[in-house]
């Protein structure tokens, strides 16, 4: 019996010490997860008042008005003369703006912007208008007359872009 009690004795010895060190683990885990949802939380708190901060100050962009266009008619038809050769250009412009009273003051200016367009096609070399580039920076320029011309006139450069529809050269 001695040493059956020795063994119970040498068996109650082991199980403490490995129930022990399971609590050990389990009390470490929960420790461990208390600390990593603790840390969570103060890092959400702390970024989502960033957040509410960074909107109040950026101030909420303008929504863009939708676009109205307005075309010259009939096409603008410009001679040139190009090496001793006759040489004509036609091309359909459409002015787009997005105020609607803008829109309709410009209208009242129709042939003021007709003849100020007709004298800028007029003073273009031909050569240069046979280019991509040479056609982007005569809508370019026609852009910048119209809206210096609306500045003058009425305030306001009412239009955002002078836009060619067709442009034929021969």
């Amino acid at each position: 019996m001695a040493k059956q009690a020795d063994n119970t004795a040498k068996d109650d010895g082991l199980e403490k010490p490995a129930k022990s060190r399971k609590k050990l683990f389990i009390l470490i885990g929960i420790g461990l997860l208390a600390l990593l949802l603790s840390a969570g939380g103060v890092a959400y708190f702390m970024l989502s008042g960033e957040d509410e901060e960074a909107a109040a100050e950026v101030p909420a962009e303008p929504v863009k008005q939708e676009a109205l266009y307005q075309a010259l008619e009939p096409p603008f038809v410009v001679n040139y003369s190009d090496s001793g050769r006759q040489r004509y250009m036609q091309v359909s412009v459409v002015l787009m703006g997005r105020n609607a009273e803008g829109m309709a003051k410009l209208n009242q200016h129709l042939p003021l912007i007709r003849n100020q367009l007709v004298l800028l096609f007029g003073s273009e070399d031909f050569a240069a208008l046979m280019s991509p580039e040479g056609k982007e920076a005569l809508r370019e320029k026609a852009g910048l007359a119209v809206k210096a011309l609306m500045e003058k006139e009425v305030g306001d450069p009412v239009i955002e872009s002078v836009l060619f529809t067709n442009m034929v050269l021969q």
